[in-house]
């Protein structure tokens, strides 16, 4: 609906990275794949669950391979991070804020990651080494 000056009204358009058509399961899948950092505890290497998750489903969805790809690139940067700062701890100390660094990185930009795919949105990770 357009406002007092003929331009369409922005609560009602579409956000710029809204993906078109997205089912439910597509949503939670891409929403679980982001989160599955979150099993650290659990699989030392972060990566294997998303990379799982992501190969399982990635020919079934466009939505779930972007958020699946995005999400296996990311858990793979912060691991690189993360041995980066080993070295660097031990040399000038300059380590420890890195790794507190890329933990923050992985904490809220998984958040922010999960509730844009379960809103049906893409999303993009900063700092992020787009390798695979």
């Amino acid at each position: 609906m357009p406002d007092a000056f003929g331009q369409p009204d922005a609560s009602s358009a579409p956000h710029p990275m809204q993906a078109q058509g997205v089912q439910e399961w597509e949503r939670t899948y891409a929403m679980f794949t982001h989160l599955t950092l979150l099993a650290v505890h659990i699989v030392p290497v972060p990566i294997v669950g998303a990379l799982i998750m992501w190969l399982i489903k990635k020919d079934e969805s466009a939505f779930v391979n972007d958020h699946g790809r995005e999400a296996v690139n990311f858990q793979i940067t912060l691991l690189l991070y993360g041995l980066l700062a080993i070295p660097l701890v031990y040399a000038c100390g300059i380590g420890i804020l890195l790794a507190l660094a890329a933990w923050a990185l992985g904490l809220v930009g998984m958040v922010l990651a999960a509730v844009a795919a379960n809103k049906g949105r893409f999303y993009r990770y900063p700092a992020c080494l787009r390798l695979v």
